[in-house]
């Protein structure tokens, strides 16, 4: 498991509260909100070059992590399969990573990967649910506001997805094009060749 060569428990520092409510996290929730989260997560630290979250894992898949400091670089699970390394993005303090599996159980959808020394603050799955045993208010405005988060990144997603498609009609319309064009020169060589080419007749008179 990830952070296993250098692992620190301990108090998370007040600005991770700061950085809980920026937005590359969660900035739905309220200050006072942030500093009550923070008090269920636990300080974690990762060399660069360790993963810290695996595409297709579905054991590690209990914790999120908001980024306290170092960068990280996010790979989708189609690039990590094929290791051709397509870094999706690199995300900074202030970024949450692994929300997804928190919610869902599901296996991990991507490889995150420290690209430098990484300080991190992680709610485990655990410490949701002793948060919303102890502080329900407080959970379900948390819950909330993952819920907006990744509501966004859907509509992000769907987004690039209609680009996506229009730029593959284009590409379709443009080949077609030349296609159409190459067929018509094709042809026109074609009749070209036939046209000064001797006929059977005149090559036995020959």
């Amino acid at each position: 498991m990830w952070f296993r060569r250098k692992t620190h428990s301990g108090a998370i520092p007040l600005q991770a509260a700061a950085l809980l409510v920026t937005t590359g996290a969660l900035m739905e929730l309220s200050d006072a909100e942030a500093r009550q989260i923070v008090g269920y997560m636990t300080l974690r630290f990762a060399s660069a070059g360790e993963v810290v979250i695996r595409a297709g894992d579905a054991r590690h898949n209990g914790f999120m992590a908001l980024v306290l400091d170092g960068d990280v670089t996010v790979e989708s699970a189609l690039a990590a399969a094929d290791h051709d390394g397509m870094v999706v993005t690199v995300l900074g303090p202030g970024s949450l990573i692994g929300e997804m599996g928190l919610i869902d159980h599901a296996p991990r959808s991507a490889t995150c990967t420290a690209a430098t020394d990484l300080a991190l603050a992680v709610l485990t799955r655990d410490a949701l649910a002793q948060l919303m045993s102890e502080q329900p208010a407080v959970a379900a405005r948390l819950m909330l506001a993952m819920a907006k988060r990744l509501a966004d990144h859907l509509r992000d997603t769907n987004r690039k997805l209609r680009t996506l498609s229009q730029v593959s009609r284009a590409l379709q319309q443009e080949l077609k094009a030349t296609h159409a064009v190459n067929q018509r020169l094709l042809n026109q060589v074609t009749a070209a060749a036939q046209a000064t080419a001797p006929s059977a007749d005149s090559a036995r008179a020959v």
